[in-house]
């Protein structure tokens, strides 16, 4: 197995140096891929005077998915792993990878996270969406092989959030498996925030909503994972304000939000899936996007 591991960053200069001497320590044959954002931190500086990353790669979007896809099109090994550059790997990281791309092309393990309440550990998620069974992974911790991601063709550009998610659904919808390793570990050297996601609801639901009418087209199980989402999170936000921990007028933007975008993604998410009606359901991937590096620095 040759490896190479694609580290998207983005002002996050310390956590990426923990990340990357951890990953130097566990996983010293592979080939690192750097994919920084425009970042103000030094940390172009810091990743160039380090003589353990292969490939410095420099985009001017913010977007993780951009990051994902330059990530790919820089790397030179059979099987590419994505890692966060807050996330540690641990010492049976590379061999629990190995393992599971043996028994299927797509590999992922658990997240082990800090927080204020102690220690949270990920476990393996799947749903049953028509005919498909779809495993979901995290965006941090996850190895494909390489013609995988030829398959599908990386991932969704247009998504600014839900980007793994999607891939899920077009990995299943394309006849491949995905594998659990509870050895394939990652880990927070850092305590989180213990914070909700600053993501907005606008964005929250225009990505389902786009994920699953670009992959499912209209029909009724779109509209009632759409309806079960809103309904719940509608719920949690009453109760919020019952108990004084928000006011109504929040409750109801967050609500205007909510369909504004849901509206919004049904109609990107139509137009995708009429723009691409292969199996990769991809109008925004790495073919159809200009290669978006502005500098890249190789050491091959």
């Amino acid at each position: 197995m040759e490896l190479s591991v694609v580290i998207p960053t983005l002002n996050g200069r310390d956590h990426l140096a923990a990340t990357l001497d951890e990953l130097a320590a566990n996983a010293p044959d592979a080939e690192v891929v750097v994919v920084n954002g425009p970042s103000a931190d030094g940390t172009t500086g810091m990743v160039r005077d380090r003589d353990d990353v292969d490939v410095l790669v420099e985009v001017s979007d913010r977007t993780l998915n951009v990051s994902r896809n330059a990530g790919i099109r820089a790397a030179a090994g059979d099987v590419v792993a994505f890692l966060r550059h807050d996330l540690a790997v641990e010492e049976t990281w590379t061999d629990a990878i190995e393992a599971g791309i043996e028994r299927a092309p797509v590999v992922t393990g658990p997240v082990h996270e800090t927080l204020p309440a102690g220690m949270t550990t990920t476990e393996p998620e799947r749903r049953q969406i028509r005919n498909r069974e779809v495993t979901y992974f995290n965006g941090g911790n996850v190895a494909f092989r390489a013609g995988v991601l030829d398959d599908l063709d990386g991932f969704d550009e247009y998504l600014e959030t839900g980007g793994a998610r999607d891939a899920a659904h077009r990995i299943a919808g394309l006849g491949h498996e995905v594998a659990w390793e509870s050895e394939q570990c990652v880990r927070t050297e850092y305590e989180a925030d213990g914070g909700v996601d600053e993501r907005d609801h606008e964005w929250k639901y225009r990505a389902l909503a786009y994920r699953l009418v670009k992959n499912y087209g209209v029909r009724p199980t779109v509209f009632r994972r759409i309806a079960s989402h809103a309904g719940a999170d509608a719920v949690s936000a009453a109760r919020e304000v019952v108990g004084g921990d928000a006011s109504p007028t929040g409750w109801f933007g967050s609500g205007r939000d909510v369909v504004v975008g849901i509206a919004t993604g049904w109609s990107d998410g139509l137009v995708a899936r009429a723009r691409d009606r292969t199996p990769a359901r991809n109008p925004h991937g790495c073919s159809k996007r200009a290669d978006r590096a502005v500098a890249k620095y190789d050491r091959r």
